[in-house]
């Protein structure tokens, strides 16, 4: 990241709120965005937030949201300048405790249940449909750069999931289908003395929401179809849609959402291959994960 530009973002951020130039302290740094805990003269304190392309609607996210009754983090001022997203966000202070199943599973009841926004991406059916083509528009993309050599087995699982996907995409708007936070983990949900709010609104939209929850315990490990189904069954039980568990495209909801989830996925790594990253010393890594996504993807959704 680019610490002039992000300078200038911050100084430009705080004259319009009004506010001198704080002590900054950085709290977490990726790739293409970055958080820091900002200190002002005053003892008050605020969040600043960074990001590239194509995290530079976060802003817009996280607005439209509180004002659907979504507890997140205030924005108090927010920019974009030279393709970068700036913001200010309100200080929610120290996590008093991790987020557990519990947290997870009430925070995406209320999430699910706002109203959906017209300014979001959309994922419908047929845009679910499209995503194994796409992705192979990535791959043949990264094989004319000369990257991405002896990659046949992963054209050939996204051959057979486009196949399967006709019949697998049915359902992508059986309820939940509204807002998706996309990045559905414990670490977006914040459990601090002012209760719980959602974090980390960057990639937002609007689609079927058993992706949230399938997003939950993450692809680090093998999916797991029968602990999301409990998983599920609580988020029911908490005020969730009772259609959540309803089968879809021929196959029990957990199967579904964990499936298409690995798909979605996939597709986002290629395209960070190809395009926001771009870095050839990144490809075996993506890769070894695009390929073990693809594995799961195609025995999920019985392509």
């Amino acid at each position: 990241m680019d610490t002039a530009l992000n300078a200038d973002l911050l100084a430009d951020l705080c004259q319009a709120a009004g506010l001198p130039l704080p002590h900054r302290e950085r709290i977490r740094v990726w790739s293409m965005s970055g958080v820091e805990r900002l200190a002002f003269p005053d003892g008050t304190t605020a969040v600043f937030k960074y990001a590239t392309e194509p995290f530079t609607r976060e802003d817009q996210a996280l607005r439209i949201a509180a004002g659907r009754g979504v507890p997140v983090p205030k924005v108090i001022a927010s920019t974009v300048a030279g393709g970068r997203l700036g913001m200010l966000l309100e200080d929610l202070g120290p996590a008093i405790r991790d987020a557990g199943d519990r947290d997870g599973v009430a925070a995406a009841v209320v999430l699910h249940r706002a109203d959906s926004a017209a300014e979001l991406p959309v994922l419908d059916e047929e845009a679910l449909r499209a995503l194994p083509g796409r992705a192979l528009g990535h791959l043949h993309g990264l094989q004319e750069a000369g990257r991405w050599q002896n990659t046949s087995a992963i054209g050939e699982a996204l051959l057979r999931t486009a196949d399967a996907a006709e019949q697998r995409a049915a359902g992508t708007r059986t309820a939940p289908y509204g807002w998706v936070h996309s990045e559905f983990h414990p670490t977006s949900v914040h459990i601090g003395e002012r209760g719980r709010h959602l974090l980390d609104f960057a990639r937002a939209f609007t689609g079927p929401g058993l992706l949230d929850l399938a997003s939950w315990y993450g692809t680090v490990g093998d999916p797991e179809p029968a602990r999301l189904r409990e998983l599920i069954e609580s988020y029911i039980d908490a005020g969730g849609h009772p259609d959540a568990l309803a089968r879809r495209g021929g196959l029990q909801a957990e199967a579904w959402a964990l499936g298409w989830h690995r798909v979605w996925a996939v597709e986002w790594f290629m395209e960070q291959a190809i395009r926001w990253i771009n870095d050839p010393d990144a490809d075996p890594m993506y890769v070894k994960v695009v390929h073990r996504h693809l594995d799961d993807a195609v025995r999920l959704l019985e392509a």
